[in-house]
């Protein structure tokens, strides 16, 4: 299995069967990302919340790969209303797909899209993925429950924002990996505008301090899990 980094809070899951998730794939009008969204092929696509530099370039990529939407139940049916295929689920429920299991956990942040549509709850995500956990945490505030959600799926990755200002800052992030206690944490969610500014390898030290594992991926940047 792969894990891209295409900037922000972008990712690309490609399992060792070649199926592609793409995670919240904000790209052509994204300072920041090396690619844009017609060099980005997926099969599913998972958006944590309907801010637009979250739903970003979706539809246009779902539009040519036939993509289905895995989202929380009114970012999904917003989806459909767009003319897209989408499976509709909501935080704490779990189901299986083809390439593993997705289950939406709490994100305390906000959630509407630019057109002014109530996008439901806004989430993270638990992907379990050839026998790998992922925990894209989607834009949040640090909250306790971090904790239980690590203790019920313990965390291989977590990819946690550091920007601060609309997100956790580095301070709370670091706090999120204690309590989440994953094996490697990946920062995002920072350097996209001059707001959310932050320094990666700040918290990378600073999670080593605490005798977790860090991991800084460069945009564009491709590891193998």
């Amino acid at each position: 299995m792969k894990l891209r980094y295409f900037s922000h809070s972008a990712f690309l899951i490609t399992t060792g069967s070649g199926i592609r998730i793409l995670i919240d794939p904000f790209l052509d009008a994204n300072p920041t990302s090396p690619v844009k969204s017609g060099d980005v092929t997926a099969e599913y696509i998972i958006i944590t919340h309907g801010h637009g530099d979250h739903i970003g370039d979706a539809f246009k990529i779902a539009k040519r790969c036939k993509s289905k939407f895995i989202c929380v139940n009114e970012l999904a049916n917003y989806c459909i209303s767009k003319g897209f295929d989408a499976h509709n689920m909501h935080i704490g429920g779990g189901h299986n797909f083809e390439f593993g299991r997705v289950k939406f956990t709490i994100a305390h942040h906000g959630s509407m899209t630019s057109d002014n549509y109530y996008a439901g709850e806004p989430s993270g995500v638990v992907l379990s993925v050839d026998g790998k956990n992922i925990y894209h945490t989607g834009d949040t505030g640090l909250f306790y429950d971090m904790k239980l959600i690590g203790e019920m799926t313990p965390i291989d990755y977590m990819l946690l924002p550091i920007g601060d200002n609309f997100t956790m800052g580095i301070t709370d992030a670091v706090k999120a990996v204690e309590l989440a206690n994953p094996k490697t944490a990946i920062p995002m969610h920072y350097n996209t505008f001059p707001v959310i500014n932050a320094d990666p390898n700040e918290f990378k030290k600073r999670v080593e301090q605490i005798g977790k594992k860090c991991t800084v991926l460069q945009f564009g940047q491709e590891i193998q899990l």
